[in-house]
Formats: structure tokens, sequence, C-alpha cells
């Protein structure tokens, strides 16, 4: 006569499922705050997110300093003087035609700008990463008679005109970055955005 056996789940069976189970529900716990924290941080994700800066209220002349990826941005409203003033110097710059590649190609114009009128420039200088001063004023007297205007290094005399192009003879090798930059309506600038992918 045949016997049938019936399995019974031992009690040690039952031990080793149940810590098994037990050990996968602890160990996707633990996983998930890691995982989380791999990712970036809100202050690093809006470090790296376009900045939106309200152009309507800068006055011709003056210059206005946003920041964007940890960075200085100088936002420059040029007068008609200033923009006219760009054409008179060529032959003492190193790239008056933005030929090196600091700038988007849709800036790489003797304003480099968008429109003339607003300059958009990283605020440090090409030799050691220093913030340079605005020195507006054609002629200043610690500049010289032929100072045209524009930003001047006091930290080891670097120069650059009011498109952010570097003077020959400093210690400066490149102009001064353009960022990626676009604009929405008549009254904003969005940094960080190129023109394409600006929404209207």
């Amino acid at each position: 006569m045949a016997t049938t056996l019936t399995y019974r789940p031992s009690r040690r069976h039952f031990l080793t499922v149940s810590t098994a189970a037990i050990g996968g529900v602890g160990l996707v716990t633990t996983a998930i705050p890691f995982m989380a924290s791999m990712s970036p941080s809100e202050r690093a994700r809006a470090a790296g997110a376009p900045v939106e800066a309200d152009i309507a209220s800068i006055r011709p002349g003056a210059l206005v300093t946003v920041e964007w990826r940890g960075r200085p941005v100088w936002i420059l409203h040029r007068t008609e003087q200033q923009i006219a003033s760009l054409g008179g110097h060529d032959a003492e710059l190193v790239d008056p035609g933005s030929r090196v590649r600091q700038q988007p190609a849709y800036t790489a114009n003797p304003t480099r700008s968008l429109k003339p009128e607003f300059l958009v420039l990283t605020a440090i200088c090409t030799h050691l990463g220093c913030i340079p001063s605005y020195r507006p004023e054609p002629g200043a007297a610690d500049l010289g008679d032929d100072w045209p205007g524009g930003f001047y290094c006091p930290c080891h005399g670097s120069k650059f005109d009011l498109a952010g192009r570097v003077f020959r003879n400093v210690p400066a090798p490149t102009n001064m970055e353009v960022p990626p930059h676009s604009f929405r309506g008549a009254g904003t600038l969005l940094i960080g955005v190129d023109p394409d992918d600006a929404l209207p």
C-alpha cells in the first residue's frame, strides 16, 4: 500500500523565508534615501537653472550684476555713444572679431550681443579670474587719454572695451566670456537659455 507524503514546511524553512523577506524590505528601505542622496540638491539644480532678469528698469549707461551658476554676470545697458565707440579701436584689440570662442555664435559680432544696447558678460577677467571694475568714462586720467571706456582689472592691469574685448599688451589672453542668453519680450533677459530654446 502506497504512502502519500504531505509537505509541511519546517519551522526552520519558515524562519529562513521570513528573515529573507524582512532583510529585503530593510534593504529597499535603506536604498531609497541613499539613492535620493545621490541626486542633485535643490540648490544645485537652481545653480544650473536659467536666471531671469528684469532689464526694463536698467537705465542707459548702468551696469547690474546677477548670479548664474555661482558666477557674477553683468548686464550693461549701453548708451548710443558707448555703442558708437566700439568701432574706433579695433587695431588695439587682441581679437576684435571675436574669433576665439568666448561667446555663442549668435554674439560673435562687433557688439558681442543679441541687441546692441544690452551687453551680457561673465564678470570674470580671463587672466586669473579676478572681477574687473566698470570704467565707462573715456580718457580716464589713470587709464590714459586713449581709453575709450570699458572694464579694467586693477589686480594685474588687464583692460577690456565695452564689448568685453581684451586690449593688447595686458595679461588677459582672451576676450571676456559671453554666456548663453536670450530675450523674452522687451523687458526680460534669460541667462542660460539660447534664443532657439527660449519660449515666447
